[in-house]
């Protein structure tokens, strides 16, 4: 890789993967079961149905939700994906809303992990 756009772009698709790309092999993995591991717990809870909030609510929260669940990259997809048919009672559950704000932290901590591996590439940090 003698890009560090395609890095970051690869590292935002799927976490740890710009490390991986690097050679910086443990730190990838240990990155990439992190973020992965909040994401599937996210998931689990139910936190894709979390609507967050509404633009209505409140235009920057809103912003903010939106722009944390963006970085998860391939998790963003398959949130959105999952998130188009809810099932009814799906609000009622005790983990809905901790799922939605560990798949916020997951892709605002995916936002760190990229600038990370930008920073690897460009010789910052070693």
């Amino acid at each position: 890789m003698n890009n560090p756009v395609i890095i970051g772009i690869l590292s935002w698709l799927l976490p740890g993967l710009g490390h991986i790309l690097q050679g910086r092999y443990k730190r990838g993995l240990i990155i990439g079961g992190a973020i992965w591991t909040m994401f599937i717990v996210a998931m689990l809870s139910g936190g894709s149905y979390y609507p967050g909030f509404d633009f209505r609510d409140g235009q920057l929260l809103f912003l903010l939700n939106v722009f944390a669940r963006l970085g998860n990259g391939l998790g963003a997809v398959i949130s959105f994906l999952t998130s188009l048919q809810p099932s009814p009672n799906e609000a009622a559950r005790a983990t809905f809303e901790y799922g939605g704000r560990f798949l916020e932290t997951a892709g605002l901590l995916n936002y760190l992990a990229i600038m990370d591996a930008i920073d690897i590439y460009l010789g910052r940090k070693k």
